[in-house]
């Protein structure tokens, strides 16, 4: 099962409920949670939170190290494997789309090794510097007439997305089935959403950032970048890290930061909740305070039945 929804709306707690009361194993579906030291601005399932339920794909690479969704769905899917064989339930509590999607419907997506993305990229871009979008255009027009007729001829980016993709799939974009239609999962899939009021959600988001400034985020940063984490890198671009390194480089005061952290991270969780919805098949739950209990009782209902599970 999954546990899905925007960031600060509840999740991780839900999940440790749900494992604690179906005997389950969490799967961290978040991208920036496999990171080590990155503790307080990931907000990371805590030392006690993990020792009362096994934890998976957190702590599991140097910040300084590459990390994609294709490593992702690999360990995550043995994940699955091994919890199952231990007996237990594997919830994945996350609220990365793509991390997310590429568990929950493997085989559906598969990734290409980014060296070889960027490898046809380039071999397109050469020809257009060379010869000039109108080539390029000749050579869409050729895999996927429907697509590429209707680019401007000197739309060179999207001209080369098209022959990328083609060169990779061996399909024409424009023969894409659409990701509803074809989208099932191999597991007995149960997908719990989570939802707020979108002014209660940015209030308790802006209250968290304030928690995680309070708890030492700033010093957190510090840290990693003293120890040679270059800011470029991927770890660093995740929010509450990359708002910050402006500051210590004396180009914002701090209140411009926290601002900037907390204006980034409600338009992330606006993007997740777009994401989210376009999914099909998810019991959505308010968390709303005066809705919680009665919200609970019946996620935890609904997973029982699901499961087969006597509840406690």
């Amino acid at each position: 099962m999954a546990v899905i929804g925007p960031t600060a709306v509840g999740k991780t707690v839900l999940g440790i409920l749900l494992a604690e009361k179906f005997d389950g194993e969490i799967i961290s579906g978040d991208s920036m949670q496999v990171y080590k030291g990155m503790d307080i601005g990931t907000a990371k399932a805590t030392p006690e939170e993990r020792k009362r339920i096994p934890h998976h794909l957190i702590d599991i690479v140097e910040p300084w190290e590459s990390f994609s969704v294709a490593d992702f769905q690999r360990l995550a899917l043995q994940a699955v494997q091994e919890i199952r064989e231990r007996g237990r339930l594997p919830i994945l509590v996350g609220g990365t789309g793509l991390y997310v999607k590429a568990l929950l419907y493997y085989p559906h997506y598969s990734f290409t090794p980014e060296g070889k993305r960027e490898e046809i990229r380039k071999k397109w871009e050469a020809l257009a510097a060379l010869h000039g979008s109108l080539a390029l255009h000749r050579e869409a027009m050729k895999v996927d007439p429907k697509a590429a007729g209707k680019l401007h001829p000197h739309d060179a980016r999207r001209l080369v997305r098209i022959l990328e993709e083609y060169e990779l799939t061996g399909k024409p974009p424009s023969r894409r089935i659409p990701e509803q239609e074809f989208l099932r999962s191999p597991f007995d899939l149960l997908l719990i959403g989570l939802t707020l009021e979108r002014k209660h959600l940015y209030r308790r988001i802006e209250e968290r950032v304030d928690r995680m400034m309070n708890e030492g985020l700033l010093e957190e940063v510090k840290r990693l970048l003293a120890v040679g984490v270059p800011k470029e890198s991927t770890a660093m671009q995740g929010l509450g890290y990359k708002e910050l390194i402006p500051y210590l480089e004396g180009k914002i005061t701090l209140t411009e930061a926290v601002q900037e952290m907390k204006k980034r991270t409600r338009q992330f969780a606006k993007r997740q909740l777009t994401w989210f919805r376009h999914m099909n098949g998810i019991h959505w739950f308010s968390m709303e305070e005066e809705e919680r209990e009665d919200s609970l009782h019946k996620i935890f209902q609904i997973v029982a039945g699901k499961f087969h599970f006597m509840e406690n």
